[in-house]
């Protein structure tokens, strides 16, 4: 049984044809269409019976549009913007907080090289390897500056998610007020952990550098006693009196 389906005025208008071919139902109907060129074309249809999609007028609850309502949707917006802002910032400060971590463990590898090293290489090399940390030293001071502006950042960041937090929770919107809460804190945990490691970085740096000059110190003493011999007597005349003194 075919089954002509007429679009109009946003109404289905079903209208049944007279039975040819009951097989047709489940078969493939074909519909003739005239283009706006006068071509007469035939479209395959499949099988089946299919409805033409009408839109129909969404009726508004005139409770759903108070003030109240509003700014209940208005506030979970602010929280979903003032998390994707405190995602991004807390994203580049963790990054370059490792980066900065990395470069600290890095520096502190070197100078206990140095510090190994010292005495056994020559001029030369030592003068080398201390061109090598002056750079990471270089690098190190780059990346501090760059994680401070970061988390400064992060940190105007985590206020606007408490106010927005704050905002829905006074509006209303307890689920959007829980989630900014729930993300402020992890966001606040990982950044506690990134910086409980960076700190344990510079914790091994400071000692590092702490041996490098106790072994500074000490290398420089033993030189000074190896330069002064017992058997040195040029200034032996300074401690006789004049008057012992003999004249050539």
């Amino acid at each position: 049984m075919d089954v002509m389906f007429i679009c109009k005025k946003k109404r289905v208008i079903i209208k049944e044809l007279p039975q040819q071919n009951s097989a047709s139902l489940y078969g493939t109907c074909k519909i003739p269409s005239v283009s706006r060129y006068g071509i007469s074309h035939k479209f395959a249809v499949g099988c089946g019976v299919t409805l033409c999609a009408i839109p129909i007028t969404q009726k508004y609850d005139p409770a759903s549009l108070n003030h109240e309502t509003l700014i209940k949707r208005a506030t979970g917006l602010v929280t979903d913007s003032a998390n994707i802002y405190l995602s991004q910032t807390t994203l580049a400060l963790l990054e370059t907080l490792r980066e900065y971590t990395k470069a600290v463990y890095t520096l502190a590898s070197l100078h206990q090289s140095y510090t190994s090293l010292m005495g056994k290489v020559n001029a030369n090399e030592e003068d080398a390897l201390w061109q090598v940390i002056i750079g990471a030293r270089a690098e190190v001071q780059n990346l501090q500056e760059a994680y401070l502006k970061f988390e400064s950042t992060w940190k105007n960041a985590v206020k606007l998610s408490e106010m927005a937090a704050e905002a829905a929770y006074q509006a209303g919107a307890d689920q959007a007020s829980s989630n900014a809460r729930t993300h402020i804190q992890m966001a606040q945990t990982q950044v506690e952990e990134m910086h409980q490691l960076a700190l344990q970085a510079e914790s091994k740096l400071t000692a590092s550098q702490v041996e490098e000059i106790k072994n500074t110190r000490e290398e420089g003493t033993a030189t000074e006693e190896s330069q002064s011999s017992p058997w040195d007597t040029s200034g032996a005349d300074e401690d006789i009196p004049e008057q012992y003194q003999r004249e050539d």
